[in-house]
């Protein structure tokens, strides 16, 4: 009878018995007699240990023409093994090989440079670094899910080709059959305002290009962002919603992933503080606080990532800088009753210097400021009718906010580039794997 086909993760319920289990190995070493390959197949790593004498001839070949990434099947008996990764071990009777890995394996257990690992980055994935941050970043998605799910958000999908733009940075372009130029999505945000009419609570989640000439640490071209809109909701309201969104998800990393943090070496306790209320910090005030710091900003400037670090200075938490000057910030925004010359918004930095992981507002939902507005931008109206006509018919008091997926998980990560929080990233020289 052949022995079941197990994964790694599931072998504690195997105790004694006979499994198959396949993977990938990352390093071998014998005695002689005795043999031990160290393997992994996406769920976990498991120790395996071949006896010269109790395996057949085929097996302890196959052994010797193991290198780092073969492929391989074993069969076996699990044994419990505190002294073994994951606690268990195999004691192998078969070894089969899937697929051979040449000795000169690009990824080897040494210090590489970081162009040569993104050049290889579909083998960099692999190493377990890496994939303890593609499992917090998969909770990360998760727990965005589940916080949306259980409050009766509906998930609206939204386009990433479209003819209205809502940022001021750079655009990706493409022709559009006969329409004209079609751009890549910046933000589905406008198509989300319009989903809010119909739908109440909604929010869109997906990737957005910024065609920005960037190269620091915080920058991707291709990143993912959650837009969650909410109809009848305010500034205030929204800034509730954002500080019970980051805490949830910080949460729920704790809660599930203490493993990949562990491996990442990640302080923990700066994680466990993060919990509602976060620190509101009006803009004109920010700017008093940057000026007695020996920061050289004026009030109407936008916050640059130095003075971002320095406002989250002695807090263990993210911290809101709320109503920036009109000039500052999108069309969309709604004008402060009482400071005309600021909108109704707020950016969420994070704590440790990560920077502004949300952007939020209130939006405008007067018709003519709002027309006013496009026009002061040189936009094309005829692109943004539909999106006045939210105004026109039926305007309503709602309020959202963008979270960068990217920023947030390195931030939780405490790793320091962002290019390491998506499988294969895309910046402004690289295109490739």
């Amino acid at each position: 009878m052949t022995a079941p086909y197990s994964r790694i993760s599931e072998l504690p319920r195997h105790t004694g018995e006979n499994v198959r289990v396949r993977g990938w190995t990352s390093h071998v070493r014998s005695s002689g007699k005795v043999a031990f390959i160290v393997m992994r197949d996406g769920t976990g790593i498991l120790q395996t240990v071949l006896v010269k004498n109790a395996v057949s001839p085929e097996a302890w070949t196959n052994f010797g023409r193991l290198t780092q990434e073969t492929s391989i099947e074993v069969e076996g008996e699990v044994r419990a093994d505190a002294r073994a990764p994951g606690g268990f071990e195999l004691a192998v009777k078969e070894l089969s090989i899937y697929g051979e890995s040449p000795i000169d394996y690009p990824i080897q257990p040494k210090e590489h440079g970081i162009d040569f690992l993104l050049d290889n980055r579909h083998f960099w994935l692999r190493t377990p670094r890496q994939r303890a941050i593609a499992r917090i970043r998969h909770e990360t998605e998760q727990a965005i899910r589940d916080f949306f799910y259980d409050r009766d958000f509906t998930l609206v999908d939204t386009p990433i080709l479209t003819a209205a733009i809502g940022e001021r940075s750079g655009l990706f372009a493409t022709e559009y059959f006969d329409e004209g130029t079609a751009y890549l999505a910046q933000t589905g945000q406008l198509y989300g305002e319009a989903a809010a009419a119909a739908l109440g609570k909604i929010y869109c989640f997906g990737p957005t290009f910024r065609a920005e000439k960037s190269k620091t640490r915080r920058h991707l071209t291709e990143f993912w962002m959650v837009e969650p809109e909410v109809a009848f909701n305010d500034s205030d309201d929204n800034m509730r919603l954002q500080e019970e969104f980051v805490s949830y998800i910080v949460g729920r990393v704790l809660e599930r992933r203490q493993a990949e943090l562990k491996e990442l070496e990640r302080d923990v306790s700066k994680l466990e503080s993060i919990k509602p209320p976060f620190p509101r910090i009006n803009y004109s005030d920010a700017v008093r606080i940057l000026q007695s710091k020996g920061s050289a900003v004026t009030w109407g400037d936008d916050l640059g990532a130095e003075d971002e670090a320095l406002l989250v200075e002695g807090h263990d938490r993210p911290v809101f800088i709320y109503n920036y000057p009109k000039e500052a910030k999108a069309f969309y925004m709604k004008e402060n009753p009482e400071d005309p010359r600021t909108v109704l918004c707020d950016d969420l930095l994070a704590p440790e210097g990560y920077g502004e992981i949300i952007g939020g507002s209130q939006r405008e939902d007067n018709h003519d400021k709002l027309l006013a507005r496009i026009k002061e931008e040189n936009l094309p109206v005829e692109a943004y009718n539909w999106y006045l006509d939210l105004r026109k018919y039926g305007t309503f008091v709602h309020s959202g906010f963008g979270l960068g997926l990217e920023r947030t998980v390195g931030w939780i990560c405490g790793i320091h580039h962002i290019r390491e929080a998506i499988a294969f990233p895309r910046t402004m020289n690289r295109l490739r794997p």
